[in-house]
């Protein structure tokens, strides 16, 4: 599928919302949309363009903003879609994807986990990878390492 397509049929949905479709080598390009309209975006690449599977989704830490990445792939048409979105760095969260494609719970999970993206209405947006009472996100650039006796971490029981 061209990026031309699916600006067209993801337009008419999301209107200003979708603030374009770039040709991005070897997929059906790269969606880029505003928060606001992110769960609408989700529905329409799933239902509409048959998008059933997400593959995995990307917290990024540009200093003065957050980018999320989702990585989608269509059986039907053979191919990914690549869909973005940034988020000021004071304000980082947007919409879950796990209600529409369950493979997002994870995924979010880490991205918040470690960027410090929250996902609303996320099901279950807790550690994933550190321990319970982490209060750092050790993939943001402004995380400094701190000496293991500074830390004051709880441990869990398995």
């Amino acid at each position: 599928m061209a990026p031309t397509e699916v600006a067209e049929t993801l337009g008419a949905r999301l209107g200003s919302r979708l603030l374009g479709v770039e040709p991005f080598p070897g997929t059906a390009g790269r969606v880029r949309f505003d928060r606001s309209g992110a769960l609408e975006l989700f529905r329409s690449m799933r239902d509409d363009l048959g998008y059933l599977h997400l593959s995995m989704i990307a917290g990024i830490d540009w200093v003065d903003h957050r980018e999320v990445v989702y990585v989608l792939w269509s059986d039907t048409r053979g191919d990914y879609a690549l869909l973005s979105t940034d988020l000021p760095a004071n304000d980082a969260h947007v919409e879950s994807a796990s209600g529409i494609w369950p493979s997002a719970n994870w995924h979010e999970r880490e991205a918040w986990e470690m960027v410090d993206i929250t996902f609303d209405h996320h099901p279950d947006l807790r550690h994933l990878l550190m321990p319970e009472g982490y209060q750092f996100h050790p993939l943001l650039r402004s995380f400094k390492l701190h000496e293991p006796e500074q830390l004051e971490v709880k441990t869990r029981n398995v």
